[in-house]
Order: C-alpha cells, then structure tokens, then sequence
C-alpha cells in the first residue's frame, strides 16, 4: 500500500496519454521519483533529505500528542478515532478496494465520499496510490515493487519514502493501463485540487470542529485529531506493506512472501488477510471469512444495502479450497 506524499513540487494534471507516458512518481512522492541507482544500498545523493526531516518531525509531534490525551476532553479523544476511521476507509474502501482492485463498483456519491475520505488520508492522490498499487502486485517483492519487502522491515515499512524509486519502479509503472483511472471525472478531480483538500481534510477539519462544537483548545484539536491520527493512520497502512509480509502463515499460497496478519487486520481494519489478498486480488472482502474482523467488508456491504455499490467480486468456496490444496502451507 502506497504511503504519504510530502508533496514538494508535484506533476501538474495530465491527460490520459500524458499520465501513462508520465509513469510513477515525483519527488516527494512515494519517496521521491528520480531513479535510484544501481546499487542496493542507496548512496547519499539517493536520500530524500526533505522525507526524512518531515517524517521525523511528524513522528516527534505524534509523541508529544500522546502527553495531550489526558489533558483533552473525551469528545475529543472520540473525534479523534472517527477522523482515524474516515482516514482508513478512504484507502481501503477507496483507493485499494474499489479504485486499485475494481472489486466492486461504486456510484457517485460513494465515490465523492471516498474521495474526501482519501484526502483526509493524504497518501497521495488515489490516481497515483491506485498506480503503484498495481505496480505492486504485479511485480511483488521485486525491484519494480515501490515497497519492497525483501530490502527488509524498515524498507518496506517507511524507508522507502526517504528514497528516490527504483528505475524498475518507474519503468514498469509507464507500462500499466491506467485509463479506467483517468475515465473518473472524480479521481481526475481529486488529483486536480490535491494539495488544497489535503489542508482542509487531512488539517483544518479535525482541527476546526473539536475547537467550534465543544470548547476543545486548538492546541489539542491540531495535535490529537490532525497529527496524532494522521501518524497512526500512516503507520498502520505502512505495515501492511512491511508486518503482512513477514509475519504470520500462507494457506493460501506459500510461494509468495505475503501472510496472514490478525494484528494488521485489527488495526487496519480488514487489510491484514494479506495473503489471501495476493491469492485472490479481485476479491471484494480481500479475506475468506467475509465479515469477520474485516469492517471495510462491512462498510462496502451496508453501501450496498444502501444502493450505493453493486457488483461485489468474490473467490468461490470451490476455487479457494482448490488454491489451499494446491500451493497453501497446510495451515487453517
């Protein structure tokens, strides 16, 4: 899963043959979007030094949150996780379920919502998550994966944001499809006017409402519901790509590096069934077991009793016990 941009000079909107041609990344972007070199061991000039100064003074800010809790009223604490939840709905529900995976389809307003939710997220814009997303999947635990998990647990968890992209990485990425992307008027919109829904969805409203609704200092609202949340929320997407693919068992497929991760499942609400999801990446729920655990599941089946998503993707009971059988590990 892609992370966060610290956007410093991002490409201008293109058309759909401009973005293909385009390819992955910007500096600031995904860690950077000139190439790395050749070496495995990224030299000086490799370092994105503005990544690393931001994410260090954001990681120290998120500390310093934490001495606040006890200080801020409960209201506050409670605004804090729903914002958390907003957050991750906007990647799972949004960029990674619906938009990178197309495993259901979603009708406008669910898309609009899912769009803001995305910006409050401010892990890049769903075009370019959706992109190296992609990229991910089909060239997993290589050089073209932006994340990849065999340069190890730091790596792949955030070290690969303070690099510059592996020229596999940007290479491979000017080769997917994107069309189907740049086709939504609302991901092209989102993409447009990035920068600006960032401030006021990922800052300015969960700063603005504790402080307006119920008497919360700003101090706090920006520290709890803006910084606080945003670091946890980046971490919890960032171990998707490191934890999920260390830890935990293969039933479904033991050749791939991907696992099954109940505490990535907790805390990113559904996204931690990770080897099933390589396993079986057009799968709606991204896990066999449906609803459980999963409230991202949840979250898609209620549009759909809403009438707001239709057709839901989903591994059959036959295909997945034909998949355990010919490449699981021989665990539950």
């Amino acid at each position: 899963m892609p992370g966060p941009a610290a956007d410093g000079g991002k490409e201008p909107f293109r058309n759909a043959k401009e973005e293909i041609g385009a390819g992955a990344g910007v500096e600031g972007s995904e860690g950077g979007g000139g190439e790395e070199r050749p070496s495995e061991r990224p030299r000086r000039r490799d370092i994105v030094w503005r990544n690393v100064v931001l994410m260090s003074l954001l990681h120290l800010g998120a500390a310093y949150s934490l001495v606040l809790i006890p200080k801020a009223q409960p209201l506050t604490l409670l605004w804090a996780y729903f914002c958390f939840l907003l957050t991750a709905l906007g990647v799972t529900a949004g960029a990674h379920r619906l938009w990178s995976h197309r495993s259901y389809k979603a009708k406008l307003p669910l898309r609009i919502f899912l769009a803001v939710a995305n910006s409050m997220a401010f892990q890049n814009d769903i075009f370019e998550w959706s992109r190296d997303h992609r990229v991910h999947h089909k060239y997993s635990e290589t050089d073209a994966d932006p994340h990849n998990a065999r340069r190890g647990f730091f790596f792949s968890h955030i070290g690969w944001l303070f690099v510059r992209k592996h020229r596999d990485v940007i290479e491979k990425g000017r080769k997917l499809d994107v069309t189907d992307l740049l086709a939504d008027p609302v991901v092209r919109f989102q993409r447009k006017y990035y920068k600006i829904s960032v401030v006021v969805m990922c800052f300015v409203v969960p700063t603005l409402v504790p402080w307006c609704l119920w008497g919360e200092s700003l101090w706090n609202s920006y520290f709890l519901a803006s910084i606080l949340r945003y670091t946890v929320s980046l971490n919890v997407t960032w171990l998707v790509n490191s934890a999920a693919h260390m830890y935990g068992n293969r039933p479904y497929d033991k050749h791939i590096s991907p696992r099954q991760n109940p505490l990535v499942t907790l805390g990113a609400i559904g996204e931690g069934f990770h080897n099933y999801h390589h396993t079986f990446p057009f799968d709606y729920s991204a896990s066999e077991f449906g609803l459980n655990f999963n409230p991202t599941t949840w979250f898609i089946d209620f549009m759909c009793w809403l009438g707001l998503a239709t057709d839901r993707k989903r591994a059959t009971k036959l295909m997945i016990e034909a998949r355990k059988a010919r490449t699981g590990d021989g665990s539950a």
